[in-house]
Formats: structure tokens, C-alpha cells, sequence
């Protein structure tokens, strides 16, 4: 069986998986410095990572809480070559030793990280060690997992430790670090920019376009500072028709081989691939590649029964992927989580759209301010070349900026993120703050979760009105913070729905319906209550699946259908621009 890299838009062939039994311990004590736990876990017990020890695919299922956990792992390595210790996720302060030496630290959940081990392995068997520390602080940016003991309203269990893959891969001393890849389709070109770890003179980076096999374009550009640039055309044979775009429905994409040469060697090369697409706003419309574009979205908060936040396998990524697409959705808004990067790779090939958050913090302070705009920086920078990703949503509900509808520190950090954010990426629209209480913001969005479509069409008739701050659109907020005003941007309703059915457990949004008949009626009229709204540019449904507590989806948690998947499609279809 194929496995899939871990980063598919960034392949290099030499790469091996750790992912399986490790060491695990606690220490509660936080013994394991002094005590030197990097030379050795004195006792161990096994963990199947990358599940976190909460969960019950880690084979420990202990949902309290431990500040810190150990991890260790004999791997055997060879020194031929420089060997890079990947880390697609770990909550929160991570600490890695090779051999019992220091190989480097890591703050936050959300972002991938690497370290270099060439000089802390030897041939043969070498001891991976990791510590990770994890906190209750709603200073970092935590999302969806609780800081109290127990779960309450639609916080969970708390995510501890590794909890997406690790693995290795052999790489040249010089190599590439790093691409960005900026579609232009108004151009038909490509602008492609390429971070190495070298800064020396005499290295060329070459750009290696192909589609179906077919040679499109060849460039190339010399390394400077460690960087080079260069801008490629996407037409083959100079014919201006056979640019290939990518949409929902025909998700089109290039292949394109990066090398480093030096001394004409080449002495490192990464495959990827890319996709043509222009997301825009023109007045109240939202356009892709230059044509209107009706988003029907469904919230997905990434959780499966037996593990947590971290998917089970890419076959459960791309079963969730393709109930969705069953349903008559065209996107997801992917809630308060960075999802596996083998996801928005199945989004990228699948055509569906993504709105990319991430877990919010839920205080306001220095600390605050500066872990959540590290991480958040290193979150757009990652995930940038996924044509997939169209919008930003740094923030959600005012969590972790609780008084921004006065507080002006609070409003200028959310203007400082979406400026940050902009400075990056010139491309996709940015919200903040999704929900309601809006600063600077390139889409409206409001959250309601009114259940009774004629009372909603009832509330949201008036534009103008709306979004005068006339009243609170949903009983609790108003659209903007103080001092904002509407400017005339799209308008989404970016939550709404979260019906559940009648149960001892477990809670929905409003009054829990009694049968399938009465959901889809239920249904039926609040998104079509959305639809018949002109000046709507889409809406985002709640949500894809029941999550612990939250017993509002479309799925069970173990992800079986609650009703007629084909109805919820013909009801989403009415409207499609």
C-alpha cells in the first residue's frame, strides 16, 4: 500500500515514518530534567503516536490533565547524509534530544517544526528523546481544548503532547528550505520565490513546470542571500487558451520540480505541485477566477471518536472530504484547527475550498498578543501554496479579545494580524472577527443560530440596517466593533443551524428535533431562508460532525449518516451563484 508523505507539496523521496510505538512517560514530579530522563526513561510504558496519551487509539486513555509528558525512540540512522527530525504537531513547549544533547525547542500547537540531528547522531542506533509541556493557560492559543477539568459547552478534551506524525528525512547539506508559490491568472504566470539554508554565491535554483507529463515551462535564477526568485508562464507552447485553472469543478494542477545546482550538480531537489486560481473581492461579491462565486460551507472541527484531533488515518480524512462533497457542500471552514497537511492536499485535488483558522487564545495580555502572532504568522507561511485555502480567520467569536467592541488595545491587535497577514499574502480576503464584532475585514460574517427561517428572514431583509449596528443580529453581538462601519463588503453567514436530535446527552443549537422528517423541514427553511437573500454571498453550515458533548452534525462522531445525505444536497444546491 502507498503511503502519503506527510507534506505532499513538499516531497523529497528519502523519508521514513516514526510514527508508531514510542517510550512514553509522565512527569508530574517535572523530575525528568534533573534526573536526566534525556539519557533514558527510567520507566516507560508504550504509546502508538501520534495519539495523544488522552486518547484511546494511544493505548493509555487517560483523559486528565499532565503537564508533561516523555517521549523516546531508538531509530537507526546512517551518516551519509544530513538528516532532518520533522514534527507536523506537538502541544505545547517541545524539547528534543538525540544521544542525550539538546537539538532544539519549539513553541506552539498548530505549526510544523524541524530540526537538523546531523551533528548529534552517530551510525547506527541513536535514541530520539522528546519533553513536551502542556498548560491550562488561555495564553496560548488553545481552540477547542478545555482549561478546566471537565468538558463544558463546546470545549473538549484537552490535546497533550505529539499528536500529529514524525518523521525523518536525508537531505543534502545544501538544500532548499522553503517555497512560495503565488498564482497569477490575470498574467497566466506563476511567481515562484525559494528559501535555502546556504548563503554562498555560485548556487541556481531551477523551476521545472509540468501538466499531465507535459513540459510547460523551464526557469531559472541565481541563489542571493539565500533566496531566489522567479516567475514562470503556465502556457503551454505560448498558447494563451491552455491555462488550466483550478475550481471546484475541475481542480486542476501543475507539477513542478525545484532543484539546487552547484557546480552544475544538482544537489537537492523537492517535488510539488500548484494550482491557478484568483480569489477577489469586487464590491459585495466575492470572485474566484474572475467569476461569482456562492460558497456553501459546513463547519469542521477535525475530531474523530476514538482519536481526538488527530485523524485516524488519510482514508478517514478523505471519507469526511467526500461525505461532504455528497452533501452538496463546496468548502469547509476548518474550526479553531490546522488540519493534517494530507487534508488540504485532498482538498487541493478534490477542488474543495477551505477557510483556514486556528485555536484561539481565550485572554488578552502581552503573552497572549505575542504567542498567538508567532504562531499564526508561521500557520500562513506554511500552508500559503494550497490553492484549496481562500480565506483567512485569524479570529472567531471575540475569544481571547472578549472586549473588542470597546476595547481599542483589543481592536488594534486584530488590525495589527490582518495587516501581518496581508503583508504575506496579498491574495486571500482576511476576516476578523468572524462571527460578529468586526474591525477591519475583507467579508462580513455572522454567526446566528436562529431556528426558524421566516424570524431570520425577518432580521436580516434590511441590509443596510443590519449592518448599521442598529440592533444585535443574534440576541448577544453587533456585526462591528465601535467606530467600524460597513464599507460594503460580502456578506456570509459563516454559522448557522447546529440541529440536533432529541437526547438524553449531548446538546444542539435551539430545540432538539424529534425525527428525520422534522430535521429536514427544520432544514430546509433556515438555509433556504439564507439562500433567497440576494446580498448573501454564502454560509457555513454547523457542522459536519457530532464532536464529545456536541451533538449537532450531520454525522455521528463515528461518522454514520443521520439522515438523507442526498436531501441535505438537493436543499444546498438551489443556489449556486
Amino acid at each position: 500500500m502507498t503511503v502519503l508523505h506527510p507534506r505532499p507539496q513538499f516531497v523529497r523521496d528519502n523519508w521514513e515514518s516514526l510514527d508508531g510505538v514510542w517510550g512514553f512517560a509522565f512527569d508530574d514530579s517535572q523530575v525528568g530534567v534533573t534526573e536526566q530522563w534525556y539519557d533514558g526513561l527510567p520507566e516507560q510504558t508504550p504509546i502508538q503516536v501520534p495519539f495523544t496519551y488522552e486518547t484511546k487509539a494511544s493505548g493509555i486513555h487517560d483523559e486528565s490533565h499532565h503537564a508533561t509528558v516523555w517521549y523516546e525512540k531508538e531509530v537507526t540512522l546512517t551518516t551519509d547524509k544530513n538528516v532532518l527530525l520533522h514534527f507536523e504537531g506537538a502541544d505545547y513547549a517541545t524539547t528534543v534530544w538525540v544521544n542525550g544533547k539538546v537539538v532544539g525547542e519549539h513553541h506552539g500547537c498548530y505549526t510544523a517544526f524541524s530540526f537538523n540531528i546531523a551533528d548529534y547522531m552517530v551510525d547506527g542506533k541513536n535514541r530520539i528523546t522528546v519533553r513536551v509541556q502542556d498548560s491550562m493557560d488561555t495564553a496560548q492559543p488553545r481552540g477547542k481544548q478545555r482549561w478546566i477539568k471537565d468538558n463544558f459547552g463546546c470545549w473538549y478534551v484537552q490535546t497533550t503532547g505529539i499528536w500529529k506524525s514524525v518523521w525523518l528525512e536525508y537531505v543534502s547539506p545544501i538544500h532548499i528550505d522553503y517555497v512560495k508559490m503565488t498564482p497569477d491568472v490575470d498574467n497566466r504566470k506563476i511567481d515562484l520565490e525559494l528559501e535555502t539554508n546556504a548563503w554562498h554565491d555560485g548556487l541556481i535554483a531551477e523551476a521545472t513546470i509540468t501538466f499531465d507529463g507535459e513540459l510547460i515551462e523551464k526557469v531559472s535564477a541565481f541563489v542571493k542571500d539565500g533566496v531566489a526568485t522567479m516567475q514562470a508562464s503556465v502556457l503551454a507552447k505560448g498558447d494563451p487558451w491552455s491555462m488550466k485553472l483550478w475550481n471546484t469543478e475541475t481542480p486542476n494542477l501543475y507539477d513542478i520540480h525545484f532543484s539546487l545546482i552547484e557546480e552544475n550538480t544538482e544537489i537537492d531537489h523537492v517535488t510539488s505541485y500548484f494550482g491557478m486560481r484568483k480569489i477577489a473581492i469586487e464590491g459585495d461579491k466575492i470572485l474566484l477566477n474572475n467569476e461569482e462565486l456562492y460558497q456553501r460551507l459546513i463547519l469542521d472541527q477535525g475530531y474523530w471518536q476514538d482519536s481526538d484531533l488527530t485523524p485516524p488515518s488519510v482514508s478517514a480524512l478523505e471519507l469526511d472530504i467526500d461525505k461532504i462533497l455528497e452533501m452538496g457542500y463546496n468548502g469547509v471552514r476548518k474550526h479553531q484547527k490546522v488540519e493534517d497537511n494530507r487534508f488540504l492536499y485532498l482538498c487541493d485535488k478534490k477542488g474543495v475550498l477551505v477557510w483556514s483558522e486556528v485555536g484561539s487564545t481565550y485572554s488578552f495580555s502581552d503573552k497572549a498578543v505575542a504567542n498567538f502572532t508567532s504562531e499564526w504568522l508561521e500557520i500562513v507561511k506554511q500552508n500559503y501554496n494550497h490553492p484549496s485555502i481562500i480565506t483567512w480567520v485569524p479570529f472567531n467569536e471575540s475569544w481571547g479579545v472578549s472586549d473588542i467592541h470597546v476595547n481599542k488595545k483589543q481592536q488594534q491587535f486584530t488590525e495589527g494580524i490582518y495587516y501581518l497577514t496581508k503583508a504575506f499574502d496579498g491574495m486571500r480576503p482576511v476576516i476578523t472577527n468572524d462571527g460578529w464584532d468586526h474591525t477591519i475585514s475583507d467579508i462580513i460574517t455572522l454567526h446566528d443560530y436562529e431556528e426558524i427561517g421566516e424570524l431570520f428572514t425577518k432580521r436580516y431583509t434590511d441590509r443596510e440596517k443590519l449592518l448599521s449596528n442598529a440592533f444585535q443580529h443574534n440576541r448577544f453581538r453587533h456585526p462591528f466593533a465601535k467606530n467600524y462601519v460597513d464599507k460594503g463588503q460580502p456578506v456570509i453567514i459563516s454559522e448557522f443551524g447546529g440541529i440536533a436530535f432529541q437526547s438524553e446527552s449531548g446538546w444542539g443549537y435551539g430545540n432538539q428535533v424529534k425525527d428525520e422528517a422534522s430535521f429536514i423541514e427544520r432544514f430546509d427553511k433556515i438555509t433556504g431562508a439564507i439562500q433567497a437573500l440576494d446580498y448573501i454571498s454564502g454560509f457555513c453550515y454547523t457542522q459536519v460532525s457530532d464532536v464529545q458533548q456536541e451533538i449537532n452534525g450531520l454525522l455521528t462522531i463515528d461518522r454514520k449518516d443521520k439522515v438523507d445525505l442526498s436531501a441535505i444536497r438537493a436543499i444546498n444546491e438551489r443556489r449556486k451563484k
